[in-house]
């Protein structure tokens, strides 16, 4: 299989990933602080390594503030749901057309509720977001700004440091959608005045699936500390733990006693069993990606989208979108084919070449509503550090091919 479908998620993964979740299954996948044996301190201290790793590659000075969660829609929904949750008065919340439905759905169903009042802020022809829209869109009862970082449909990257910068002078919370951009974009979350750093570890970080990550800056509402002397716990106690509410809760091993979740960071927001053995992967990952140049990567996704562009631009058959420019993009071109639906051409690629592209409305159908793509969607091609020249030529005749 040619693989040009890593905005969905990378493969291959990164050299050492796949021994290292084998030899974590064989020898160490012991629950992590529920015992005291050495197999659970162990898988402990990989937890707080990887974490640890993580919170590196953003400038994180509190690697417990750095949460493990199942990917980046969980950790949207913990941020989004966290922050919103409870209020005494209705807030209201701006995002954009870009969002992917791990956003806009959250968002959307709370505001049918009438839990929020929502603003959706547009983008321009080109696919990128005015920070002075977001400026325009704020009201006094505005609390948080969410939006992407890249677009999973055009790839713009967004200046989220102008955002953040306007969310700070507002005294506003600013959450940021990092799926597409982590490891293959430097993200400095205080450079950039971000609150709420979500993002999967499948992507360009090139770790397993089931694996992602939730930063929660200090400037988001503290939990408060409940009872000071655990002995006296009593069930029907029910503390004040602050506005940003734990969306899971559950058990967490180093504290069973408490009546309500405990308010230590990271356990405050990491109910349950933690995906040991991607974490495990992921670490391996890490590792790999960090010997690496985010630039040079990011440099072979764009010269191969580039290569595409230029290839198919004056060819009427084809419509791209994505593609003003190389700068301020990633390595995400999508297309459409006059006259064949984009489900086909990607089942016709499946089917007839052995090529896997992604082709539909991408979980974005806001943004494709805006570009005239709804509801058949596009055909979008994500090349990945590991795709080669001869796999890109192989695409562009068969992308002909179909087209003839």
């Amino acid at each position: 299989m040619i693989y040009f479908d890593n905005a969905a998620t990378s493969f291959p993964k990164a050299p050492g990933v796949s021994e290292a979740i084998a030899r974590f299954v064989v020898g160490h996948a012991a629950n992590p602080g529920r015992s005291g044996h050495r197999m659970a301190v162990a898988v402990e201290q990989l937890i707080d390594m990887t974490r640890l790793k993580l919170s590196r590659l953003f400038g994180v000075a509190d690697h417990r503030r750095m949460i493990f969660t199942m990917n980046g829609t969980d950790a949207l929904n913990i941020a989004i749901k966290g922050v919103l949750m409870g209020m005494d008065q209705v807030p209201h919340v701006i995002t954009t057309v870009l969002e992917h439905n791990s956003v806009s759905r959250p968002l959307q169903a709370m505001a049918v509720r009438g839990q929020i009042d929502l603003t959706r802020v547009d983008c321009d022809d080109q696919g990128f977001i005015d920070p002075d829209q977001i400026r325009k869109a704020i009201k006094s009862s505005t609390v948080l700004i969410v939006m992407t970082h890249a677009s999973n449909v055009l790839g713009t990257i967004q200046d989220i440091a102008a955002v953040g910068r306007i969310a700070r002078e507002h005294d506003l919370l600013f959450c940021v959608d990092a799926a597409q951009s982590v490891g293959i974009l430097k993200i400095s979350v205080e450079s950039m005045c971000i609150d709420l750093l979500a993002f999967p570890c499948h992507k360009a970080l090139l770790g397993p699936t089931g694996t992602g990550g939730l930063y929660v800056g200090s400037r988001c509402p503290e939990p408060i500390e409940s009872v000071e002397d655990r002995s006296e716990i009593d069930d029907a106690q029910n503390p004040t733990i602050g506005r940003l509410l734990p969306w899971r809760e559950g058990g967490t091993g180093g504290d069973s006693a408490t009546a309500t979740q405990p308010t230590l960071y990271p356990h405050y927001l990491e109910g349950g069993t933690p995906n040991t053995v991607g974490i495990s992967g992921l670490s391996a990952a890490l590792d790999y990606v960090v010997q690496q140049s985010m630039q040079r990567r990011l440099n072979h996704e764009r010269a191969m989208c580039q290569k595409l562009a230029e290839r198919f631009a004056s060819d009427k058959r084809f419509r791209l979108y994505g593609t003003g420019g190389n700068t301020h993009r990633l390595g995400v071109l999508s297309i459409t084919i006059e006259g064949i639906d984009a489900l086909d051409v990607g089942a016709i690629l499946d089917d007839s070449f052995n090529m896997a592209v992604r082709s539909g409305l991408h979980c974005a159908p806001y943004i494709h509503r805006r570009l005239g793509t709804f509801p058949s969607g596009t055909v979008r091609i994500s090349p990945g550090e590991f795709n080669t020249d001869q796999e890109l030529d192989q695409l562009i005749q068969a992308l002909d091919e179909v087209a003839g």
